[in-house]
């Protein structure tokens, strides 16, 4: 799939989060006292638990987990266990994860998101349904609280927004081609919607000056509030991206 974008000037050093792409949020959305911002899942080494494979009915599978360590326990001091199963159909991506906590006495609460960069030929033409009632936190407004009155979402300015409760599923118009691309989502009650505009992007060294009109986020997640494991439970969640079929 060609749907999805990466800068330019992205670093791929291991050190830091590759600008593009979809980069695993967890435990931490956001600015993070104990480590880097969105934590640490973008920036571990993965491990590979299935190698790509087709199966029978013509779809590739891979599975990928990430366990604590001692990089992870230096930020984040608890036993977790991610995995993470990536399913190609002909139009279809399918995500699975879930994570668990396999400690006998602790209890962890984390953050988790989706933060999927999505290629545009101009994200001032795009809309994005399923947000409509719904409140959000605008993070460009010092965090103030609104409720989205638009039956579509359009982008025309600076947008950093935590839209929640939203609805199961979100259609994005005017993607590659213009095409149309359709999230849905399982137990991911938040959409977080980025665009940094002209003025911020100038600030982000690993994003060019002039990209970001050819790009948008729409990540599927739950950060509004902590999902909370007691010891021995898990939490499952699951995205799927769908190319619409455009008839002429």
């Amino acid at each position: 799939m060609h749907f999805f974008c990466c800068s330019k000037q992205a670093v791929f050093d291991g050190k830091r989060a590759i600008r593009g792409g979809i980069p695993f949020v967890f435990p931490q959305f956001g600015q993070w006292a104990f480590g880097p911002q969105h934590g640490f899942a973008r920036i571990a080494r993965w491990h590979v638990e299935k190698m790509p494979e087709r199966l029978p009915s013509g779809d590739v599978e891979a599975v990928f987990s990430l366990m604590d360590d001692d990089f992870t326990r230096s930020m984040w001091h608890f036993q977790f266990r991610l995995t993470y199963r990536l399913i190609l159909r002909e139009k279809e991506l399918h995500f699975n994860i879930g994570v668990y906590n396999p400690s006998k006495e602790l209890t962890f609460s984390c953050q988790m998101l989706l933060h999927t960069y999505f290629k545009v030929p101009d994200v001032r033409r795009c809309q994005i349904t399923g947000m409509h009632g719904c409140m959000f936190i605008d993070k460009t407004r010092e965090g103030a609280v609104y409720q989205e009155t638009r039956e579509v979402v359009t982008i025309n300015e600076w947008t950093d927004r935590i839209y929640q409760n939203t609805m199961q599923e979100h259609i994005i118009t005017n993607v590659v081609s213009g095409r149309k691309m359709r999230i849905q989502k399982y137990n991911f009650p938040d959409t977080v919607i980025w665009n940094p505009w002209a003025e911020y992007a100038k600030e982000i060294p690993d994003f060019g000056d002039d990209e970001f009109p050819n790009m948008v986020c729409v990540e599927a997640g739950r950060v509004a509030a902590p999902i909370v494991l007691l010891p021995g439970t898990a939490f499952e969640a699951s995205q799927i991206l769908q190319v619409c079929v455009i008839f002429i």
